[in-house]
């Protein structure tokens, strides 16, 4: 029997595991379905999840961030945790690693490196504040740590049995299925407004915009967040179609301003005659 998973099994920030109970009945309302592309397949939890719903139909798991990669390396992640957790030993739960111990810990991983692929994200859940996450080595090295480690092995047997898996733009990916009429289209775009560590490219608002062209004439199960605002903002153009661009033809000038050593933006003043 086929190992059904309620959550990814490697930390992923941004997966639908609080929605998984309304997507299996939204899913059973789709009759003549016989493909599902999940165009931002992220954690691949949404992937899984209409695999063990839909047995019969194609699943289209889009691992445009190569997830696949941090679950075919999850023997070696286990051992990098299986050799700091002794070192924790002295540090009660959920308190600063001292600098000494930090050391050690940053020089196993640095051993890891050298031999080849770790994955900085799961061990950021083991080491890092709530909601702190490191991308790479020198990120790693400059966190402050935390004795949150993950007390037992990450198992990720058949997480992706079943799935067709490709690694493509999203938009190229659309354009091989947008004509069959018995496809259904997941579409969970990384969101605005929200710190998307997860996923590998950084996307502005013109990016997730053009996401909205592919939902005409579809079948499709769309995500958002009230944090990118998308849906007022629709709405708010289809009240006031009319107005068009009103920054058409203007001045651009613009300053950048520091908030802290890594926060960084743009103030922009626009100025039309």
């Amino acid at each position: 029997m086929l190992k059904v998973y309620s959550s990814a099994p490697l930390p992923f920030q941004g997966q639908k595991r609080k929605f998984i109970k309304d997507f299996k009945e939204v899913l059973q309302r789709f009759d003549g379905i016989t493909t599902v592309v999940d165009l931002f397949g992220g954690s691949g939890l949404l992937s899984h999840v209409t695999k063990r719903e839909r047995p019969n139909v194609k699943v289209v798991y889009n691992d445009y961030d190569y997830f696949c990669d941090r679950l075919a390396n999850v023997k070696t992640t286990n051992e990098i945790l299986s050799r700091i957790r002794p070192i924790m030993n002295t540090v009660a739960d959920s308190k600063k690693i001292p600098e000494e111990l930090r050391m050690q810990i940053l020089s196993i991983v640095k051993e890891y490196m050298e031999k080849g692929y770790v994955d900085y994200l799961t061990l950021s859940s083991s080491l890092l504040f709530s909601g702190r996450w490191a991308k790479n080595f020198q990120e790693l090295s400059k966190e402050t740590m935390y004795n949150v480690v993950k007390q037992s092995d990450y198992n990720v047997d058949g997480y992706l049995d079943g799935l067709e898996i490709v690694h493509e733009d999203y938009q190229d990916l659309f354009s091989r299925y947008k004509d069959d009429r018995t496809v259904l289209f997941l579409i969970d775009p990384p969101y605005l407004a929200t710190d998307n560590v997860s996923y590998k490219n950084h996307w502005k608002l013109s990016d997730y915009l053009d996401v909205l062209k592919l939902l005409k004439g579809t079948k499709y199960v769309y995500f958002t967040s009230n944090k990118s605002q998308i849906i007022e903002l629709c709405e708010w153009i289809k009240k006031n179609a009319s107005i068009g661009n009103p920054f058409t033809d203007v001045e651009i000038r613009t300053q950048r301003n520091t908030l802290n050593y890594n926060s960084v933006f743009t103030d922009i003043m626009l100025v039309k005659e």
